[in-house]
C-alpha cells in the first residue's frame, strides 16, 4: 500500500437536531444458535439499526494478536538518522518539537519524501527502512518506540494499514492525556520510567488506531479491514467474526448480524473490505490457526475450535490456501 499523510478533516457545523417523536420500546435481542447477537426485528418486519450499539472494534484483534511497544530514543536528532527494517517490527515516532523530512523507498524504487512541519505522530506499521532529515538545531525533540506486532506480516491490522501514517498531534484530542504522561516519564526519569513509557506508547498506538477507525470514511484508504471496521453496518459482523470465529457462519447469519439482506450485505462487504465475506472468514480462521499451531496447539483442537467439522476438512482448506498441510507448514515454520 502507498503511504498516507493523514490530517484531521475539518468538522462542519452541526445542524440543529430536529425533535423526534418518542421511540417505541426496543424489542429484546437474544443470541442466535451460534451465540452471536442477531439484529432485532420490529413488528413491521424491519431490521433495527445495526449502529444502535457500539461493539469494540479493536479488542478481539489485539487480544488475539498482541502489539508491544518499546521506547528506544528520547531527545533531539540531528542530520540524517536512518531506522533499519527488521522482520515483524514497525516504528512509532513522536515529533514533539521541530520539523523534518521523512524519506523511504517505495516498492517501485522511487524515493518518497514527506515534510513534517509541526508536532506529529509518524507511524511505520511494517518493516520499512526510513530516514529522518533534520536541521542541526537544538529545537528538535523526539520520542521513538519500536512496535512489535505478534504474527508479523500476518497481523490483521498490519496487512491493512498504509505503509506510513503521519498525524499532527493536535488532530487527536484523546492523545493529549497519554502524551502528557509519556513526556513526563521521559523528561523526569525515575524507577520504572522506561517500562511506564513502553506501556504509554501502547496507549498512544491504540488511540491512533481508534482515530483511524473513527475517521476511515474521510481518509484515502483502499478497501480492507480498516474501512470495514469503520462501516456502520459491517462493524457488527466483523467484530462477531473476530470474537466467534468457530461459529457456524453462513452468509445469511452474517447479513442478519449487519442488519442487511444477503445480497446487500455481500455487495457492501466486497466493495468495502475488498473480498467476499466467506473468503474473509476463511482468511481470519487460518490466521488464527497459524498462530495457535505455533503456540503448540494440536491440529485437531485447532480444527474444532475454528468451526471445522473434521481435521480433514480443516486440512483441506489449509492446504488449498497455504499450499501445504498444517503439519508440513508447522515443520517449515519451526525450521525458519
Amino acid at each position: 500500500m502507498s503511504d498516507a499523510v493523514i490530517a484531521a478533516p475539518a468538522a462542519p457545523a452541526a445542524p440543529a437536531a430536529p425533535v423526534a417523536p418518542a421511540a417505541p420500546a426496543a424489542p429484546a435481542v437474544a443470541p442466535d444458535a451460534a451465540g452471536v447477537p442477531a439484529r432485532p426485528v420490529s413488528s413491521d418486519g424491519r431490521v433495527a439499526d445495526a449502529t444502535a450499539s457500539a461493539p469494540d472494534r479493536l479488542a478481539a484483534l489485539l487480544e488475539h494478536f498482541r502489539v508491544r511497544t518499546k521506547l528506544f530514543h528520547t531527545g533531539p536528532l540531528c542530520g540524517v538518522t536512518t531506522f533499519a527494517a527488521q522482520p515483524g517490527r514497525g516504528f512509532l515516532h513522536v515529533l514533539r518539537e521541530g520539523e523534518m523530512e521523512v524519506t523511504h523507498q517505495e516498492p517501485d524504487g522511487r524515493m518518497r519524501r514527506t515534510v513534517v512541519d509541526r508536532p506529529s505522530l509518524v507511524f511505520y506499521p511494517r518493516p520499512l527502512e526510513h530516514a529522518f532529515h533534520n536541521a542541526p538545531t537544538d529545537d528538535s525533540d523526539f520520542a521513538c518506540a519500536a512496535v512489535d506486532f505478534e504474527g508479523g506480516a500476518t497481523h490483521p491490522l498490519v496487512r491493512t494499514l498504509p505503509s506510513l501514517v503521519v498525524l499532527p498531534l493536535d488532530a487527536v484530542g484523546t492523545l493529549a492525556p497519554a502524551l502528557e504522561l509519556l513526556f513526563a516519564e521521559v523528561d523526569d526519569v525515575g524507577c520504572g520510567s522506561r517500562l511506564v513509557a513502553d506501556r504509554l506508547f501502547e496507549v498512544v498506538l491504540i488511540r491512533l488506531l481508534r482515530w483511524i477507525l473513527d475517521n476511515s470514511g474521510d481518509l484515502d484508504l483502499p478497501p480492507g479491514l480498516l474501512l470495514g471496521l469503520g462501516d456502520e453496518r459491517l462493524t457488527a459482523t466483523l467484530v462477531a467474526l473476530h470474537e466467534n470465529p468457530g461459529a457456524p457462519w453462513t452468509l445469511e447469519r452474517m447479513a442478519r448480524t449487519a442488519g442487511l439482506s444477503r445480497s446487500a450485505f455481500a455487495e457492501r462487504f466486497r466493495a468495502t473490505v475488498g473480498q467476499p465475506p466467506n473468503d474473509y472468514l476463511i482468511e481470519w480462521r487460518l490466521t488464527l490457526a497459524q498462530q495457535r499451531l505455533r503456540a503448540g496447539a494440536s491440529v485437531q483442537s485447532v480444527a474444532v475450535d475454528l468451526g471445522y467439522a473434521s481435521v480433514s476438512a480443516f486440512s483441506r482448506v489449509f492446504s488449498q490456501r497455504l499450499g501445504c498441510s498444517p503439519r508440513r507448514w508447522l515443520a517449515g515454520a519451526a525450521a525458519a
